[in-house]
């Protein structure tokens, strides 16, 4: 499975992001997605997961309401976005996504097999 975020850049405290996560692969559509980011001098940490089909959407607590999480998939592909909305300097952070995970504890990251490269979120005040 290959996953490729996009989607990042600056804006304004209060605006609105949308980041997208491509992922492919013959096995994509047999995992959930989720989406973790690091800030800077920060761990990384859960921001959200939806599993293999549209449903079972979980997010961090601390995310809730504000960011939401979709899922189209076709053949062999998918996409997983990451709707952002009344956006703070705090969710600056270089933001993953990531398939597989577990339902049971969908923000241990050990358990998530394929990771991409980071797309940078930047939040001004």
């Amino acid at each position: 499975v290959q996953l490729q975020a996009s989607g990042g850049g600056l804006v304004q405290a209060g605006g609105s992001l949308r980041l997208s996560c491509a992922a492919s692969g013959r096995t994509v559509g047999d995992y959930a997605i989720a989406w973790f980011r690091q800030g800077p001098g920060k761990e990384r940490e859960f921001v959200a997961r939806i599993g293999r089909s549209r449903g079972n959407t979980y997010y961090a607590d601390s995310l809730k309401g504000r960011f939401t999480i979709s899922r189209d998939n076709a053949e062999k592909t998918a996409t997983v976005s990451l709707l952002m909305n009344s956006l703070k300097p705090e969710d600056t952070a270089v933001y993953y996504c990531a398939a597989g995970g577990s339902h049971w504890n969908p923000q241990r990251q050990t358990d998530y097999a394929y990771w991409g490269k980071g797309t940078q979120v930047t939040v001004s005040s």
